[in-house]
């Protein structure tokens, strides 16, 4: 009997969203600069006969354990293109906030498909997988090799990875949920209007929350209409010492402050858990 595999599914955190615009689809195209927490969920394979998923951890109540889960529907989808795919028990342990922007489902989705892919020795480049993360979600196939990276279109276009800097940073959610198709609808797009605005300023290593400072989250407007508490996180990071950027990750409700050091991150969680111990924070890195 194969041994058990694990992986961790990281928080995806979009330092930048720009919306350029709505294509007749009803899709819409973006360019995001995407990188990866150290803190996330962490999933385990048990192989043997048939699928199913025990959920357990912090959010697990939220996170559902049927059919809708992302990990069965990735793992699903995955054994529809691939005859004979061996399978087994997912054990997923929730610590993300649901429904927050960080691609939690995503990201265990994709931890997923990779321990499959591991189990019946697959290349992450195989078509299927592919295919089986396109099927399952927008944020899907950033997901699968979770590195810094460009995303473009509606998720379907990657560009390289990227060796960012460390970046450290403080994940705060206020507990609500905020769901996504509801703030692309507030931004009241029609398909095949476009959205104005500065395009995306090239990357620069030497100076990346600068160049950060001078990119924006499109969504961000959009999502404080419907869930006013967004605001409230982001002023309680501004108001952190050491804050050089904060900004609204994915369609919200998850916001990040950027420091410069570790320490600075850890005395900003602390700060806004004094005001909003009910709230989730998190001091992490990003790369």
């Amino acid at each position: 009997m194969p041994q058990p595999l694990a992986t961790r599914a990281p928080a995806k955190i979009n330092l930048t969203l720009h919306v350029l615009g709505r294509r007749a689809d009803g899709y819409h195209e973006l360019e995001s600069l995407v990188a990866f927490a150290g803190t996330g969920d962490d999933l385990r394979l048990e192989p043997g006969a048939g699928l199913a998923l025990r959920v357990s951890g912090p959010t697990a109540s939220l996170a559902g354990s049927g059919a809708d889960n992302l990990v069965l529907k990735a793992a699903g989808l995955l054994a529809d293109h691939v005859e004979g795919l061996q399978l087994g028990t997912f054990h997923l342990i929730k610590r993300l906030p649901v429904a927050a922007g960080i691609g939690g489902g995503s990201s265990d989705a994709a931890a997923a498909l990779r321990l499959l892919a591991r189990l019946n020795g697959l290349p992450l480049s195989h078509p299927a997988i592919r295919a089986a993360a396109r099927l399952t979600g927008a944020d899907v196939p950033v997901c699968l090799e979770p590195r810094a990276r460009m995303m473009r279109g509606a998720g379907e276009e990657l560009g390289a990875p990227l060796n960012l800097p460390r970046l450290f940073a403080v994940l705060v959610n206020p507990r609500v949920p905020v769901e996504t198709p509801a703030v692309f609808k507030a931004l009241g797009l029609q398909p095949g209007q476009n959205l104005t605005g500065a395009t995306h300023p090239l990357l620069a290593r030497i100076s990346l929350v600068e160049t950060l400072k001078r990119a924006r989250n499109d969504l961000e407007p959009s999502a404080l209409r419907i869930q006013p508490l967004i605001g409230e996180a982001l002023g309680l990071l501004r108001h952190t010492t050491g804050c050089r950027l904060a900004r609204m990750s994915g369609s919200g409700a998850t916001v990040f402050g950027l420091y410069d050091d570790c320490t600075r991150a850890a005395e900003a969680a602390k700060a806004v858990r004094r005001v909003r111990p009910d709230w989730w924070v998190k001091a992490t890195s990003l790369r």
